[in-house]
């Protein structure tokens, strides 16, 4: 592990700063603060809210804040502060000197536990890339020789390249080489979904904030041994298995990354590869955290992070694919509250109760899906030579269409665009048929 050590005494401290419009409340931020450290083998001594009236260039904290910090870490023999915040360079630099102790922010605890996490070459290629990112900002306190310099004489050879510069071009080189790595991997990415996509079998993809159970649930569906804990980012790498519905021969299950609030902006592109394959999935299966206190604005982080993959579009939550919502974690309801959600569930047909952990509801969610899938199956857009009668005439015979719009192809001449569900068998036949 690169910046922070297993079995670590840590305290955790939730800046809430004044002025400043967060997703989740501070106590709910906190609490997640406290499980991304867990979530990596650090024991959390203590941990607080620390209100924020003005932000400090320098420290981030007032300086009379900073000294209760230090008391606190002296009392708790913390060798680490956990900061749930993004810290500039030179503020985790100011910490650290005033402290007298290592001091990690949000962003690179997040890149630890991806770090540890992804088992993939794919995963581990996204993870270095947005770690160098990270990090290339940081020479500033990463090294002890930035002043050395190496170069010419006189006024021609100039004072010579500065090691921090050679250092930058370094990380800049490496991550040139790994983008085109990764260009690679998501060309192959796409060959497999290409050839996923002409083979008459839907995809079924499980999107969830972090912990909410969607490898477990993914456990019960396949039978994987997916790493399914109590943690967040128990798994990172997507999963994919062929499962069985209703009325459905074969349908592929697949289980991505989970989402969480404030994803450092360095994993958010890097990460972006792995999420794709919501994009190409025929249903989104959003698994919530029925049992969490802040189910509500988990779910908020969700739909905006498909709003960014185009999945949904506009304010609202219209989606080209049919999502449906399945409520997990049933069984840690007490009695009132299970209640009222099941009068709330049954009155919205896109709402699945269960629990993944004792498989209460799983018939229930399997049915479901076979149904949908039976009934208003792939969601493709196809651009069709205006002059092809016999497959646009397939395609309405066959299929239900939801958009057909006329278009001028440079090449083709002019076009129609159709977007249409099929059902799989149709799907199949559509794309496999000789035309």
């Amino acid at each position: 592990m690169g910046e922070v050590s297993r079995g670590a005494r840590a305290l955790v401290i939730c800046p809430d700063i004044r002025g400043i419009r967060y997703d989740l409340d501070a106590a709910s931020r906190l609490a997640e603060a406290e499980g991304l450290a867990l979530a990596i083998g650090i024991v959390v001594a203590e941990s607080f809210i620390l209100p924020v009236r003005e932000v400090r260039p320098n420290l981030l904290f007032g300086a009379g804040q900073v000294e209760n910090i230090r008391i606190a870490c002296e009392q708790n023999e913390a060798e680490l502060v956990v900061v749930d915040g993004a810290l500039s360079p030179i503020q985790q630099r100011n910490l650290e000197e005033k402290l007298a102790r290592k001091v990690i922010d949000r962003t690179g605890l997040i890149l630890e536990i991806f770090g540890e996490r992804a088992a993939t070459a794919e995963g581990r290629l996204q993870v270095e890339l947005a770690h160098l990112d990270y990090q290339q900002s940081r020479l500033v306190r990463s090294w002890t020789h930035l002043e050395r310099q190496r170069g010419g004489f006189g006024f021609l050879g100039g004072p010579g390249e500065t090691q921090i510069e050679a250092d930058r071009r370094m990380i800049r080189q490496r991550m040139g080489r790994l983008r085109k790595e990764l260009e690679q991997v998501r060309k192959t990415r796409g060959l497999h979904r290409e050839r996923r996509e002409r083979a008459p079998w839907p995809v079924i993809a499980l999107v969830g904030y972090t912990n909410a159970g969607k490898s477990t649930l993914f456990n019960r569906l396949t039978g994987a041994g997916v790493m399914a804990e109590d943690l967040l980012f128990a798994t990172l790498d997507p999963t994919m298995r062929a499962i069985t519905l209703p009325g459905v021969e074969k349908a592929i299950l697949s289980d991505t990354v989970g989402f969480i609030s404030d994803l450092p902006t360095q994993l958010v592109a890097a990460f972006r590869a792995t999420l794709e394959e919501v994009t190409a999935a025929d249903i989104i299966c959003h698994v919530r955290d029925i049992s969490n206190p802040s189910s509500a604005a988990q779910k908020a982080q969700v739909l905006d992070v498909l709003r960014d993959l185009g999945v949904i579009e506009g304010e609202g939550e219209v989606s080209a694919i049919p999502i449906i919502e399945i409520w997990n974690k049933w069984d840690q309801l007490d009695a009132d509250d299970a209640e009222e959600l099941a009068s709330l569930a049954s009155a919205d047909k896109s709402v699945v109760p269960l629990s993944a952990l004792t498989g209460d509801g799983v018939e229930e969610l399997l049915a479901t899906l076979g149904d949908m899938l039976t009934r208003k199956a792939a969601y493709r857009t196809y651009e069709i030579p205006a002059s092809d009668g016999r497959k646009i005439a397939w395609l309405y015979a066959h299929g239900e269409v939801v958009d057909d719009v006329a278009a001028e192809a440079a090449e083709k001449g002019p076009t129609r665009k159709i977007s249409v569900r099929l059902n799989p068998k149709e799907l199949g036949q559509f794309e496999t048929l000789d035309w």
